[in-house]
């Protein structure tokens, strides 16, 4: 119990880079997501191809190897990041383009009556989208965008190639140190934890969303 005590102010330090991550993660990857989806439905071919060609790169490489090549890449072509940032740029690019695909499902389910009614309302594009659309859309999408947000409090665990001190570096510290497997178990539970809490307000918003069928 004393070792516990011991190790668990660092692990807790650790656990906020992770938490940090994590939330800023969503904060700028959704929103991104979005205008990516909207951006693949554009009349205009070259912003398709484009977006297209960025989700492409960013699903078809590993998200180790884009953090790799923010934070070392682009240092040794002279843009530098510090860890924290090149880390949330890499999250935030490479989960905005797997939420992207998800919106753009979520968007084309949505039937097209529902826009030809908006518009015999009076409503403009950007009234119909945010008034009649997207509430549609966040309903269809909740259970696959939470599938992504569980799988971001896994991946942050990544961030340690970078040197970031996070809630695994802190624990691989401990472990290296004391020669014990005892701070692993504490980083493993600190995640099952993070993913329970994540579960369980993803499933509240799914029974609240379900209200409104």
């Amino acid at each position: 119990m004393a070792y516990l005590l011991e190790i668990l102010p660092s692990l807790l330090n650790g656990l906020q880079s992770t938490l940090g991550v994590f939330f800023v993660t969503l904060i700028g990857s959704i929103p991104l997501g979005i205008l990516v989806s909207l951006g693949l439905r554009s009349e205009f071919f070259t912003i398709r191809w484009l977006l297209n060609g960025y989700i492409w790169i960013m699903r078809g490489t590993p998200l180790l190897l884009q953090l790799i090549f923010i934070y070392y890449g682009l240092g040794m072509m002279g843009i530098s990041f510090p860890r924290f940032e090149a880390a949330v740029i890499a999250f935030i690019i490479n989960y905005a383009a797997y939420l992207a695909e998800i919106f753009r499902g979520g968007l084309q389910s949505v039937p097209k009556g529902q826009y030809d009614a908006a518009k015999v309302l009076g409503f403009n594009k950007i009234q119909t989208f945010f008034k009649i659309i997207l509430p549609q859309v966040i309903k269809i999408v909740v259970p696959s965008v939470g599938n992504e947000v569980i799988n971001l409090v896994k991946d942050t665990s990544l961030v340690y190639v970078i040197g970031l001190g996070d809630i695994l570096r802190a624990g691989n510290i401990a472990a290296s140190r004391d020669v014990t497997l005892v701070p692993y178990l504490l980083v493993g539970l600190l995640y099952l934890l993070m993913t329970a809490i994540v579960t369980l307000v993803l499933r509240n918003s799914e029974k609240r969303l379900n209200i409104w069928r």
